[in-house]
């Protein structure tokens, strides 16, 4: 009796995140899959997940949909940024057009606890608007300054992995580095540097908050800019297990 071999499927993993590094790993030696993961190409020096990898953009939601169909994409899992939200409404739009599953991967965001001083704000306009200090700590990522550039009073530490791009603040120091931080280092900066409040968005990676344990400690308030929302009439998964199980049962 011969038994049937199942057919690898083809899955297009937009990445970026650590949760895709972690789901591209737990795919790599998994023959039912053949995993491509897209990076945007935003930094230099990408930490490249395992497997194969293509880097730069598709042309929005029509030449997404074209190359899913020129590439004989079975599945495609957004795992991209919480606040990459053209590339996620280019997904939804190219699954919908190409009948394709599409599953959005999006960690839970952060939740404030005893002893936090979050300001939530929906926009970063809205966080530079009503900054409460004067030394200010930018965890936001360096295209998104451009909202505070007008702002000639406050001083700005901007930290990212390459330099920032304009415009800028006018007062402003850049710190180059790849997290994750531990506690310590966090604490150390914002002392180092009398930082008075913290702006940062609501990304929900354990691997980026030590910062907030830092402002915690060090009674700094927390500027935190919300999410967008997650889009409509698509699976979510929390985890990189759940997107293992959508792919097995589901994709």
């Amino acid at each position: 009796m011969t038994v049937p071999v199942e057919e690898t499927r083809r899955v297009l993993l937009l990445g970026g995140t650590g949760e895709a590094r972690r789901l591209a790993a737990a795919l790599a030696d998994d023959p039912r899959y053949d995993v491509i993961s897209s990076l945007a190409g935003r930094t230099a020096d990408p930490d490249l997940p395992p497997g194969r990898t293509r880097i730069g953009g598709f042309g929005g939601p029509d030449g997404l949909a074209a190359w899913l169909r020129e590439e004989g994409i079975d599945a495609v899992v957004d795992a991209t940024h919480p606040f990459a939200a053209l590339m996620t409404e280019s997904a939804v739009v190219a699954a919908g057009r190409t009948g394709i599953p599409l599953l959005v991967l999006r960690r839970p965001g952060w939740t404030q606890g005893p002893g936090d001083d979050w300001r939530r704000v929906p926009s970063l306009e809205a966080a530079a608007a009503d900054l409460p200090g004067e030394r200010v700590f930018l965890t936001t990522g360096r295209k998104n300054l451009a909202a505070f550039a007008g702002d000639a009073r406050r001083w700005f530490l901007v930290r990212s992995v390459d330099p920032p791009e304009p415009p800028l603040p006018p007062r402003m120091e850049t710190v180059l580095g790849r997290g994750p931080f531990t506690i310590e280092e966090e604490l150390a900066l914002m002392r180092e540097h009398a930082i008075d409040t913290l702006v940062t968005k609501d990304s929900g990676s354990a691997m980026t908050s030590a910062k907030l344990t830092a402002a915690r400690t060090l009674g700094v308030p927390v500027v935190m800019v919300d999410r967008p929302p997650a889009p409509r009439g698509v699976p979510i998964a929390a985890t990189v297990e759940e997107a293992v199980s959508w792919l097995a049962h589901e994709g």
